[in-house]
């Protein structure tokens, strides 16, 4: 154990990964991304207007027009992700500061990084972003370096990960939500999240000693790569504002059980940039064929979770109540998405598919971090 507080730090962490993913996608969700049309300020300070603020029309009010009521959301999770990458670094020093050099490496690369944001609101973008790749190389170098130590490794890698996350999350504004930015962002959220909850169950040192544990292993492996990319789906469903293309009809779409749909416009990644992707601008085609294939992949995934849950963990004792979790979040994940849809994806709801997302990595992660085999 790095130190005898790690793991309550890494639960600290996890908990508010959390709050940062599923708040993040309030902000999403209630068309609040561009609110603040500054990085990493809001038009100009550190917290938001308010509608009394004449100063901010000199500003950047001419870029976009001020809403306060959305502002703050944009902003008040600009601070939650800051706090957790304080966190972050607290848990990756923490972690390799008994490694070589390692209590020199973390805070020399966290510094160069810091350093690039000022250079980068001066103005000075591209010194800026080769800082940050600098300090990016360094953590990631460090990382291979300490590989035989797990949790030195791992807290090097996420902090390198939250870095990145804060580069996306610069670039989904300053790229006016560029959807494979937005997707990115989601995604990285959700790595920083799996990270964070292996090093906290790693450091609780709570394993699940189990012959069969090689075996569940690769089983879940494959899970969770599955529902990864069923996560980057629904990334591009939110970011191309396509969650309604087939109206508010399941499991029909738009009266068909296979309307026409353009998956070719549908699936371009990069557009360039320069374009305002607010509300999307994808004709119904391609909206259409990006809904058809997260329900399409919800149904692979669905099934998937469901028979790893019902015939591989719940038949194995020490695991099955695990089990019955998977079946259970993957249940509450489908019903959630279904919802969406047939209620024209009021907010609460469309939060609550975020965080079933969350809920099922954790039971995934989870059990990958803690099956051992008996004498490991």
């Amino acid at each position: 154990m790095p130190y005898r507080h790690f793991h309550r730090i890494a639960w600290l962490a996890v908990v508010l990964a959390t709050c940062v993913i599923v708040f993040g996608a309030f902000v999403r969700l209630s068309d609040a991304g561009l609110s603040c049309p500054d990085w990493p300020t809001c038009y100009g300070r550190a917290t938001w207007p308010k509608a009394s603020d004449a100063e901010v029309a000199a500003h950047l009010s001419d870029i976009r027009p001020v809403e306060p009521h959305k502002a703050w959301r944009e902003q008040v999770h600009r601070h939650l992700a800051a706090t957790l990458g304080l966190l972050v670094l607290l848990l990756a020093w923490l972690a390799a500061r008994r490694e070589r050099a390692g209590a020199v490496v973390i805070p020399a690369a966290t510094a160069l990084i810091a350093a690039a944001i000022p250079v980068y609101m001066i103005g000075h973008h591209w010194p800026a972003f080769a800082m940050a790749a600098v300090g990016e190389v360094v953590l990631l170098v460090a990382a291979v370096r300490w590989s035989n130590r797990h949790l030195a490794s791992v807290g090097a890698v996420t902090l390198a990960v939250i870095v990145f996350q804060a580069l996306l999350g610069m670039w989904t504004v300053t790229w006016l939500l560029k959807p494979a930015i937005v997707m990115a962002h989601l995604l990285g959220g959700l790595l920083t999240f799996a990270l964070l909850l292996w090093m906290a169950w790693r450091a609780t040192e709570q394993p699940i000693r189990l012959v069969q544990a090689p075996v569940l292993k690769r089983w879940l492996a494959v899970a969770l790569a599955l529902l990864g990319v069923q996560i980057a789906l629904g990334g591009w469903v939110s970011a191309n504002y396509a969650a309604l293309s087939c109206g508010t009809q399941f499991p029909k779409c738009v009266g068909l059980w296979w309307p026409p749909s353009d998956f070719q416009q549908g699936f371009v990644l990069w557009r360039g940039i320069g374009v305002d992707y607010e509300g999307g601008v994808l004709d119904g085609y391609a909206r259409i064929a990006i809904q058809l294939a997260h329900r399409v992949g919800a149904v692979v995934v669905g099934l998937f979770l469901l028979g790893v849950g019902i015939f591989k963990l719940m038949r194995v004792p020490g695991v099955r109540g695990w089990g019955v979790a998977l079946v259970a979040a993957t249940l509450l994940q489908i019903g959630l998405g279904i919802t969406n849809v047939l209620e024209g994806l009021p907010l609460p709801v469309a939060v609550a598919h975020n965080a079933g997302a969350v809920l099922l990595l954790f039971v995934l992660v989870t059990l990958v971090a803690r099956l051992q085999r008996p004498d490991a």
